[in-house]
C-alpha cells in the first residue's frame, strides 16, 4: 500500500483528466480481474465486510427515533410557531418539513466540517489520503463513526419520510432512490472502512440542504400576517443565489474532481486489489447522475427568472394545486361508521326507497305512453286566432284543448 507522498498533496485535476484517468483505470481493473463474478464478491464480503449486529440495531434504533423526534417537533414546536407568525395555510402546511431538515443538515454539515477543518484530517486538501493506509477491518475512529451514525439512521428516516410523511413533489420518485442509494453508501462504506471518503462525500452534500431548506424557510415567513416582510423576502433571494452556486461549486465541481478522481484513479494506485472497486464507483457515479439531474431543475427556475416567467421564488419540484396527484381513497373511519343493527337497517330501507322510486318511474312511463296513445288517437291542430298571432288548439271532435301556442 501506498503512504503519503512527500511532495504534499496532489494538484486537483481537470474534468479531461478525470475522465481520462478514471476510465483507464476503469477498464485496466476489469481486464485484470480474471474471477470477477458472484464467487468474488461473496469471498470480499466475507473477507473484508465488518458490520456486527449490534451496530445495525443501533442504526435502525436511530431511524425510529429520528421519526418520533420529528413528530414531537412538528406538534409541539414547527405547527404552533407556523400559528403564532400567522403564516398562510399552504405556507404554514409545508414549514414544519423545511425547518426539520434545515435543522438536521446545518448540525450534520457543521460538523463534517469540524471533523475536516477543525482536524488532522487532510481528507479535503489531499483527497487521495483517504486511501494512504488503507487495511481490511481498521479501526474507526469514534468521532467519525459518530457522524456515520447520524447520518445513516438519518436517511433511514428519509426513505419512510418520503413516501409517508414528506409533500409529495415531481422528483420525489428521484429522491426515494438517492435516500436509498445514499443509505447503503454510508452502511457499505463504514462496513468496508472506507469512511474517510465518506465523510466527505457527506460534507460536499449537506451545504446544499442547508442553503435549500433555508431558502424556503424565508420564502414562507415573508408573507405573513397579512404584511410582506423584505427582510425575509432578501433573505430568500440570497440564499437562493447562493444555493445555485453552492449546487454547482460542491456538487458538480468538487465532487467529481475530488472524490470520483480519488475512488476511480488514486484508490486502486494506493491498494490495487481493493474490493468492491466497481460497486462503490458505481453508485457515486450515480450520485452525480442524480445531482445532475437536479441542476436541471434549478437550470429551468433561472431561466424563468430570467425571462420574467417567474417574479417570486418558488420550488419548481412542486406541483401546483391544479395538477397534484389526487390523494388515495381511504376507508370511512371506525368512528364515523354506523353500528352492524344501523347498517342492516339502513341497507333494508334503502331497498325499500329504489323499490318505492322504480315503481314511480314505472307508473310516470305509463302515463307518458297513454298521452301519447290518445294524442296520436286524437291529434290536435293550431289554428291562428286572429291577428295577434296566437291560436288555439282543436282536437278532431272540435273541441278546444285550451292550449297556446305561437304560430312561426
Amino acid at each position: 500500500m501506498a503512504a503519503a507522498g512527500s511532495a504534499g498533496p496532489e494538484p486537483m485535476p481537470s474534468y479531461a483528466q478525470l475522465v481520462q484517468r478514471g476510465w483507464g483505470s476503469a477498464l485496466a481493473a476489469a481486464r485484470g480481474c480474471a474471477d470477477c463474478g458472484w464467487g468474488l464478491a461473496r469471498r470480499g464480503l466475507a473477507e473484508h465486510a465488518h458490520l456486527a449486529p449490534p451496530e445495525l440495531l443501533l442504526l435502525a434504533l436511530g431511524a425510529l427515533g429520528w421519526t418520533v423526534l420529528r413528530s414531537a417537533a412538528t406538534s409541539r414546536l414547527f405547527r404552533p410557531l407556523a400559528k403564532r407568525c400567522r403564516l398562510q395555510p399552504r405556507d404554514a402546511a409545508k414549514m414544519p418539513e423545511s425547518a426539520w431538515k434545515f435543522l438536521f443538515y446545518l448540525g450534520a454539515w457543521s460538523y463534517s466540517t469540524y471533523l475536516l477543518f477543525g482536524t488532522d484530517y487532510p481528507f479535503f486538501h489531499d483527497p487521495p489520503s483517504v486511501f494512504y493506509d488503507w487495511k481490511t477491518g481498521m479501526a474507526v475512529p469514534r468521532d467519525i463513526a459518530v457522524a456515520y451514525l447520524l447520518q445513516g439512521s438519518f436517511y433511514g428516516h428519509s426513505i419512510y419520510a418520503t413516501l409517508y410523511l414528506d409533500a409529495w413533489r415531481k422528483d420525489s420518485v428521484v429522491m426515494l432512490v438517492h435516500h436509498v442509494v445514499t443509505l447503503v453508501l454510508i452502511v457499505s462504506s463504514y462496513a468496508f472502512r472506507y469512511h474517510k471518503v465518506g465523510i466527505l462525500v457527506l460534507f460536499l452534500h449537506d451545504i446544499s440542504d442547508v442553503q435549500l431548506e433555508f431558502t424556503k424557510l424565508n420564502v414562507y415567513f415573508k408573507s405573513r400576517g397579512g404584511a410582506h416582510h423584505r427582510l425575509h423576502a432578501l433573505a430568500a433571494d440570497l440564499g437562493c443565489l447562493s444555493f445555485c452556486l453552492s449546487w454547482f461549486w460542491f456538487r458538480l465541481y468538487w465532487f467529481p474532481l475530488k472524490v470520483l478522481y480519488a475512488t476511480s484513479y488514486c484508490s486502486l494506485r494506493s491498494v490495487p486489489d481493493i474490493p468492491f472497486y466497481f460497486f462503490f464507483n458505481v453508485l457515486l457515479l450515480l450520485l452525480t447522475l442524480m445531482n445532475l439531474y437536479w441542476f436541471l431543475y434549478i437550470v429551468a427556475f433561472a431561466a424563468k427568472v430570467l425571462t420574467g416567467q417567474v417574479r417570486e421564488l418558488k420550488d419548481v419540484r412542486e406541483y401546483d394545486t391544479a395538477e397534484a396527484p389526487s390523494p388515495k381513497p381511504r376507508k370511512a373511519d371506525p368512528q364515523h361508521r354506523l353500528p352492524k343493527d344501523q347498517r342492516c337497517r339502513c341497507r333494508n330501507e334503502g331497498c325499500a326507497i329504489e323499490q318505492e322510486q322504480k315503481r314511480e318511474t314505472v307508473s310516470s312511463n305509463n302515463e307518458q305512453n297513454y298521452e301519447k296513445t290518445r294524442e296520436a288517437r286524437n291529434p290536435t291542430y293550431a289554428l291562428s286566432d286572429g291577428p295577434t298571432g296566437k291560436a288555439r288548439s282543436y282536437g278532431t271532435d272540435g273541441r278546444s284543448t285550451g292550449g297556446l301556442s305561437l304560430i312561426s
